[in-house]
């Protein structure tokens, strides 16, 4: 496939923003051209033309532009009408934002454990500690008919079982929020993930698959009532200027990165395509490796592989991610700790032991290099690398 570079020095790094500034520098700068000579910095044009290219990308009637994807999943929170005195159901593999965001409206995240092939909520866990059969709410008391929202989290960039949680939703009155940070773009039986549930969040962090140059969020719904109250929630509770009608917060998205999106936007197709060139050569290398596991793809699903995890089995993986990034190879870990046991959260009352497949996670994931500008000789590096290490010494 590719010619051996077994002497040849690299640094591949895990990601890198430059390449890609270089492609699109004239457009981008024009379009900050753009935006200071019109004088209008917040809420202006190229918010709104965004939100509309946005929304037609995705297939969805509204699309909302906020300050972050964090502000993203708090505003839809607060849009459903969660705090005190209510549950939302998380995975507890996932980032902390999402655990967050429910504490930051007063009500309680509580965990159902992940499906060991995909990472996101297992339906049948989710469905039977609704049902009064998790052994952990029984332990710290947790009332299911309290559980007023789910967040499915499209991890990695591979959407959730979706049919099944919002047939789980329905059944027990829930409201659905996708977190779907790292997944723009990705398709779940022909429809864009964060279009299925009643709302879906976006993050625009500069190294998602639509990244921004700072931070940046979207919330999308085809509920009106539910597109209204976001929109209120993100410029202090206001449906005109100065005219307030519920209490709301700042949290706008910037003309800057609306316009700086834009020129964006047109290539994320083009990038999706090409994260899945690398993904399916780095699958085909790997798959018959002993110790390593590539990630799985669940039929009729588009993952957009926001990252590329592998688990790396028998408690090697920390010295495999070492030795890599001796060779020159960067790499993350997505997540070292589970949610239910970071120290911010010790109050809930949950203890190890109580998600297994989290935690099991947290202890062999490893992301490898996956953006759209990775070259192939430097794909075909790090995998002799991952070679080399695994026949070597493993």
């Amino acid at each position: 496939m590719f010619n051996s570079l077994s002497n040849v020095r690299m640094n591949v790094p895990l990601f890198d923003a430059t390449r890609q500034y270089e492609r699109l520098r004239d457009g981008l700068l024009a379009a900050i051209e753009r935006v200071l000579a019109s004088g209008r910095y917040i809420l202006g044009e190229e918010v709104a033309t965004f939100e509309q290219e946005v929304a037609a990308y995705l297939g969805v009637k509204h699309a909302i532009g906020v300050a972050s994807g964090t502000d993203a999943l708090w505003l839809s929170l607060k849009a459903v009408g969660v705090g005190p005195g209510d549950y939302v159901l998380i995975p507890p593999f996932t980032f902390f934002a999402t655990a967050s965001a429910v504490l930051n409206t007063g009500a309680v995240p509580v965990f159902v454990d992940i499906d060991a092939r995909t990472f996101n909520l297992d339906p049948v866990k989710v469905e039977k500690a609704l049902a009064g059969g998790s052994a952990v709410w029984r332990r710290l008391n947790i009332d299911s008919k309290q559980v007023k929202c789910m967040i499915p989290v499209h991890l990695y960039g591979q959407p959730a079982d979706m049919d099944e949680l919002l047939d789980i939703a329905r059944r027990h009155n829930l409201w659905v929020i996708e977190d779907t940070a790292q997944a723009m773009g990705a398709i779940y039986k022909g429809k864009k993930a964060g279009t299925l549930g009643d709302l879906g969040v976006f993050s625009f962090f500069p190294t998602k698959n639509l990244g921004g140059f700072g931070d940046g969020g979207l919330v999308v719904t085809n509920n009106d009532d539910l597109a209204e109250k976001v929109r209120m929630l993100r410029a202090h509770g206001s449906q005109r200027k100065y005219y307030h009608v519920i209490i709301g917060t700042n949290s706008r998205l910037d003309e800057l990165q609306a316009a700086l999106l834009r020129v964006k936007l047109r290539y994320l197709e083009e990038w999706i395509e090409r994260r899945r060139t690398i993904a399916a050569t780095y699958t085909e290398a790997l798959q018959n490796i002993e110790g390593i596991e590539p990630p799985y793809e669940m039929p009729g699903r588009r993952h957009t592989y926001h990252q590329y995890t592998v688990r790396v089995r028998n408690g090697k993986r920390d010295e495999f991610q070492d030795w890599l990034r001796k060779q020159g190879v960067g790499t993350a870990i997505y997540y070292p700790r589970p949610v239910h046991l970071q120290k911010a959260v010790t109050f809930l009352g949950y203890q190890e032991g109580d998600f297994s497949e989290a935690e099991q996670a947290c202890a062999e994931v490893l992301s490898l290099p996956v953006w759209p500008e990775l070259m192939q000789e430097e794909v075909q590096f790090v995998l002799e690398k991952i070679t080399e290490q695994f026949r070597r010494r493993m």
